[in-house]
């Protein structure tokens, strides 16, 4: 089996460790030995990978991916999920609890495990439940999932309503030093909504969900933790309140980071149109103002990290009334595009967005990757960074079709995803070893 790889002649872009120029990269026995400026020769037998024109990038790692399994295998599975994490890019994948059987138990983290072993393309890790079944009213147990692998808490797609046991999470959190992830939503201000409350709902005559019903629940939760000392990581953050309120309590001191999926820093209320479920998601797409807060806090580091909120859906959960389809669209194969469609426009520099792919997700849940300091895993994705390519859903990797980026031409595509100096994907192709 083949020990080495040589990356030869690549842009090199590692935001931890201050690099970007021109490279060469030596990986040998799955980690990274060598990245230098001098053209290095091929140990023998190596595999020799002419990169010039390409980045050559930490493998990306999604803090938010809802995988299905188990419960909705027709959906996505976390072998088709993981197919779609390499196709693009991704080397690293955090899978939500809200399973149909639930993520509250290490008997279901076990199994999400063993499923990725079986797939054998990229790194799964587990997140689990805050409260059991997901329900708001009691407790899981954090050492327990945290004992089998889980590497944060989380009731994602459903808010903690309960304020005192909200609070009491972010205690006992503190014992593992896991994130509690939280979705932000105040279901009396929500209740009833299908889309961002503005001048598209009132001319669509749907019911409106305010800023407001997200702002108000960060601004709760910065008070629980600034009281607790603990960690709060603050998911698909949507609003130009949020933004605002979680980087004061940066400068604070408080431990609180953030994601931003592609489609709320690319997409308005807007693309709503007359009634197109495939922007129908929660938080709900918002005003162009907040699209702009969101970039803006991408720039000056408010965010730590893009994540895309992959959430697979079926034809019959889609093709329904505004208001009965389902929240949420797939987004790990147009990540890298949306993400890129940010640099080409000036917004963010090339290192940017690849530390808020890569780096920035790893430090926030202190995860393995992130950088190619030699010793690190070779985790590794190859992009290309001025190739134009069509979104067709059709050829997803994922399961599930759901996207309202169908059509739209993106620049910036992935030719490589490595991980454990394995090549698992290249040139649209997976190389699976099942």
């Amino acid at each position: 089996m083949m020990t080495s790889v040589l990356f030869q002649r690549a842009r090199v872009i590692d935001p931890r460790n201050g690099v970007d120029g021109i490279r060469d990269v030596l990986v040998t026995d799955g980690r990274v030995a060598q990245v230098s400026e001098a053209v290095l020769p091929a140990p023998k037998d190596a595999r020799v990978v002419d990169a010039t024109g390409k980045w050559v990038v930490p493998g990306f790692i999604d803090l938010h991916v809802h995988l299905r399994e188990p419960g909705e295998e027709g959906k996505e599975t976390v072998l088709t999920g993981c197919r779609a994490a390499v196709a693009g890019g991704f080397t690293g994948v955090v899978a939500m609890p809200n399973t149909k059987v639930v993520n509250d138990s290490a008997l279901v983290t076990e199994l999400v495990l063993s499923r990725a072993r079986d797939a054998a393309l990229c790194h799964v890790y587990p997140a689990g439940a805050i409260t059991k079944g997901l329900k708001g009213e009691e407790l899981s147990e954090a050492g327990e999932l945290v004992g089998a692998g889980c590497v944060a808490l989380t009731d994602d797609g459903r808010p903690v309503m309960n304020a005192a046991l909200m609070r009491r999470v972010l205690q006992y959190a503190t014992l593992f030093d896991v994130p509690v992830m939280v979705h932000e939503e105040d279901l009396t201000l929500s209740a009833g909504g299908a889309m961002h409350e503005g001048a598209t709902s009132t001319r669509l005559g749907l019911r409106g969900i305010p800023a407001s019903a997200e702002v108000a629940m960060v601004a709760r939760d910065l008070v629980l933790l600034e009281e607790t000392k603990g960690r709060l990581h603050v998911a698909h953050v949507s609003c130009e309140g949020s933004v605002r309120l979680i980087r004061e309590a940066k400068k604070r001191g408080l431990r609180v980071t953030c994601e931003v999926a592609p489609h709320h820093f690319t997409l308005d209320d807007r693309a709503v149109g007359d009634y197109d479920t495939h922007a129908k998601m929660a938080p709900p797409l918002r005003a162009d103002a907040d699209v702009k807060a969101l970039r803006e806090a991408l720039v000056d580091g408010t965010v730590d990290a893009i994540a895309t909120d992959h959430a697979p859906h079926g034809v019959s959960d889609k093709q329904v009334e505004f208001e009965k389809g389902i929240n949420g669209i797939v987004g790990l194969e147009t990540a890298l595009g949306l993400t890129l469609a940010l640099v080409h426009e000036g917004v963010l520099t090339p290192r940017r967005a690849v530390e808020l792919l890569s780096e920035g997700p790893a430090r926030v849940f202190g995860l393995p990757g992130g950088h190619l300091a030699p010793g690190s895993p070779a985790d590794i994705t190859v992009v290309s960074p001025g190739e134009e390519w069509t979104v067709d859903a059709h050829r997803f990797y994922s399961r599930s079709r759901n996207t309202p980026f169908h059509g739209r031409t993106l620049k910036g595509r992935v030719t490589q995803t490595w991980v454990g100096g394995r090549c698992v994907f290249e040139d649209g192709q997976l190389k699976e070893s099942r």
